[in-house]
C-alpha cells in the first residue's frame, strides 16, 4: 500500500468522469483515484486508528494535508461518500456509524433551545421516538403534521421553524409527499429541510434537486444492500455538513471496514433497485385483489394526488410493499408460517426479501392507539422485496395469503 501523495487533501482529486455516463456506470468508476493503492482496482481498507505526522507537522496539519485519527477522518470513507455525493448531487457528505447516527447528529447540530422542528406524523418510529423524547428535553419545541396538514405544508409550518423533517415514502404504509412544496415551505420561513430518502435510493429520488438543504439514507438498507452492514449517509449543502460533525461532536463516524463493504456494495447499486424495483411492483399487483388482503400499501397508489407526486419526483417506486391483512393477528402468523422464500426479520434493501411487522419493530415506539390512529392496524406487514426471480415472489407471497384466509 502507496501512502497518499504530499500536499493538501483537494488535490487527491477523484478522476473525473465523463458527463454523459450513465448511473451504473458512475457506481462503478465514479470514485477512482489512480495515484493511490498501489494500483489496486479496488481500493483497500485503511484499517487503523491513528496516521503517522509527516516531517513538516505544524505546516502540514495547518493545510489540512495530513489524515489525524480514524475518528476525523480515513481514506476508507472518502470513495463511498464521493459516490453518494454525485448520485445525490450534493456538494458534501458525511457518513456515520447507522441511519439513527445520522439523524440524529442533524437534530442536534441544527436544532437549538427555543427552536421549533415540524415533522411528518407516522414516519419511522426510531426518528419519532428521537423527536418527541429527546429533543424537548434540550428545550425544542416539535410539531407533527397530520397526513392533510402535511399536503399543505406552507399552511401548517409556523414562523420561526428551524427544521422540517420529511420521509417519503413513508414507513411504514409508504405514503408519499410533495418534497418540493416541502421545500418551498421551508424556504419561505428559512427552516432546514432535512428528507429521509432511504426508501427510495438516489436511484429514484433526489429530493436536493427538488429544494431539499438535506437527505439522510440509513445506508444499512438499500445502499449497504446485503444485510450485512449498519451505515447512515447525510448529503447536501457543504455550509450545513460543515455543522454537522459525526467525529468530534458524537463519536459516530462509519467504520474503515463497513465503509468499504459499503463501497464495495454501491458499485451494484443500479442493478438492484432495477430488479427490486420490478419485484415491488409485481407483487403490488399480484395481490391487491386477494381475499384476504384488505388494503395494500405501495408509493402512488393510496390516490389520484399520490401517484401526481409520486410521477413527478420518482423515477421507480422501490422495493416496499406493505399488505393489511383483513384477519389480524391471527392471519399474520397464518401468512408468516406460510412463506417459504421470504425471511422473518426487521430490516430492509437488501438482495433477500423480508418480511416485518411494524407493530414489533419500525413502530413499536407508538402506543396501540397512535399506530391505528395513523393506519398501522395490527394486521399489517411490510415486505422488503429483494432480487429473487419476480414470479418466485409472487408465488411465495400468493401462496401465504392462501394460508392467511
Amino acid at each position: 500500500m502507496t501512502d497518499p501523495p504530499p500536499g493538501p487533501r483537494r488535490e487527491w482529486a477523484f478522476r473525473p468522469l465523463p458527463e454523459w455516463v450513465g448511473p451504473t456506470t458512475r457506481l462503478v468508476h465514479g470514485a477512482r483515484r489512480p495515484e493511490w493503492n498501489a494500483g489496486a482496482v479496488v481500493p483497500p481498507i485503511y484499517q487503523t486508528s491513528t496516521f503517522r505526522f509527516p516531517p513538516d507537522r505544524s505546516e502540514a496539519a495547518e493545510r489540512g494535508a495530513v489524515y489525524h485519527y480514524s475518528r476525523n477522518e480515513n481514506p476508507t470513507l472518502e470513495p463511498p461518500a464521493e459516490l453518494l455525493r454525485q448520485l445525490e448531487g450534493g456538494e458534501a457528505v458525511r457518513l456515520f456509524a447507522s441511519g439513527m447516527g445520522a439523524i440524529s447528529a442533524a437534530l442536534l447540530s441544527l436544532v437549538r433551545a427555543g427552536d421549533t422542528v415540524v415533522a411528518l406524523r407516522g414516519i419511522y418510529g426510531g426518528t419519532t421516538d428521537l423527536l418527541r423524547n429527546t429533543l424537548p428535553r434540550f428545550g425544542a419545541t416539535v410539531r407533527e403534521l397530520s397526513g392533510p396538514e402535511a399536503r399543505t405544508p406552507e399552511t401548517a409550518m409556523p414562523s420561526g421553524t428551524r427544521l422540517a423533517v420529511l420521509e417519503t415514502p413513508s414507513n411504514p404504509l409508504l405514503e408519499v409527499h410533495d418534497i418540493a412544496r416541502w421545500a418551498r415551505a421551508a424556504r419561505a420561513i428559512g427552516a432546514v429541510l432535512l428528507v429521509d430518502s432511504t426508501f427510495a435510493t438516489p436511484l429514484n429520488q433526489r429530493p436536493l434537486e427538488l429544494g431539499a438543504d438535506l437527505v439522510v439514507h440509513s445506508a444499512t438498507k438499500y445502499l449497504g444492500g446485503h444485510s450485512d452492514l449498519t451505515a447512515g449517509a447525510l448529503v447536501g449543502r457543504k455550509s450545513l455538513l460543515e455543522r454537522i460533525d459525526p467525529a468530534s461532536s458524537f463519536g459516530a463516524p462509519l467504520d474503515p471496514f463497513a465503509a468499504f463493504l459499503l463501497h464495495r456494495s454501491l458499485k451494484t447499486l443500479a442493478l438492484r433497485v432495477g430488479r427490486q424495483n420490478e419485484n415491488g411492483r409485481r407483487v403490488a399487483d399480484a395481490v391487491k385483489d386477494h381475499p384476504a388482503v384488505a388494503r395494500v400499501h405501495y408509493p402512488g397508489r393510496a390516490t389520484a394526488e399520490q401517484e401526481a407526486i409520486a410521477a413527478r419526483q420518482m423515477t421507480g417506486r422501490g422495493g416496499m410493499v406493505s399488505i393489511s391483512l383483513r384477519g389480524g393477528i391471527p392471519a399474520v402468523e397464518r401468512f408468516l408460517d406460510r412463506l417459504r422464500l421470504v425471511e422473518i426479520a426487521a430490516s430492509l434493501g437488501g438482495v433477500e426479501s423480508l418480511v416485518s411487522m411494524p407493530r414489533l419493530s419500525s413502530q413499536r415506539f407508538l402506543t396501540p392507539e397512535e399506530r391505528h390512529e395513523l393506519g398501522i392496524d395490527d394486521g399489517l406487514v411490510r415486505l422488503s422485496l429483494g432480487i429473487e426471480d419476480p414470479d418466485d415472489l409472487v408465488r411465495d407471497v400468493r401462496d401465504a395469503l392462501d394460508a392467511a384466509r
